[in-house]
């Protein structure tokens, strides 16, 4: 990985969800073509750690990395599936302990103005704040950015291209992750050549 912080890979990590390991390798392919190379596939499905492994594998210049991150076992079979990230949608301590100790970049998410304190007390800059929307979205980021300066975010839920934007042009936004550039029936139908498309197109968004 050129860099230690997920936030400066790319302004837009697309959210994976793989039903079935073989379309990761193709799935992966397409979205570094279009210019988005660092991908967050979920625990969510039992298809995920083959799913890293195989773009971990067969896709070099994917920065392949696993999200819904929630065990300390999780940690240990992603990184030895080969996952350069971690994302979590929450933490705890020991949670935490276990992605710094794994020698991986890692996000814990957070959604409160509380938890982002107790981060920063451990020595966490960098954070995944989500839900997006539901927490509080743009107005929320900006009321954080006054008080708690140093913590930047990699905001996730609920944003598409629309908003998107919105999100980038604040300073304490890095990235965003989303699923808009991998609709469920181009996903369904191994359209490719679609996912391509979009994630090129999310790639062109930069801070304004």
């Amino acid at each position: 990985m050129p860099t230690s912080s997920v936030l400066a890979l790319a302004p837009v990590v697309p959210v994976v969800v793989i039903e079935d390991a073989a379309d990761a390798v193709p799935l992966a392919r397409a979205l570094v073509a279009g210019g988005l190379p660092a991908i967050e596939v979920t625990l969510r499905t039992p298809a995920a750690l083959a799913a890293i492994r195989a773009v971990a594998a067969e896709v070099p210049d994917a920065v392949v990395g696993a999200g819904t991150v929630l065990t300390t076992g999780q940690v240990g079979d992603c990184v030895a599936a080969g996952a350069r990230f971690l994302v979590s949608p929450g933490w705890t301590d020991v949670l935490l302990e276990a992605m710094r100790e794994s020698g991986v970049p890692f996000l814990p998410g957070v959604s409160t103005t509380s938890e982002v304190m107790a981060l920063l007390e451990r020595g966490v800059r960098e954070m995944k704040f989500f839900p997006a929307q539901a927490a509080g979205g743009t107005a929320y980021l900006k009321s954080l950015a006054g008080p708690l300066p140093q913590a930047r975010f990699c905001p996730t839920g609920g944003i598409g291209p629309a908003n998107a934007p919105d999100y980038l042009s604040l300073p304490n936004v890095g990235c965003v992750g989303g699923t808009w550039m991998l609709p469920a029936d181009a996903v369904a139908a191994r359209d490719w050549t679609r996912v391509e498309t979009l994630a090129r197109e999310a790639a062109e968004l930069r801070r304004s």
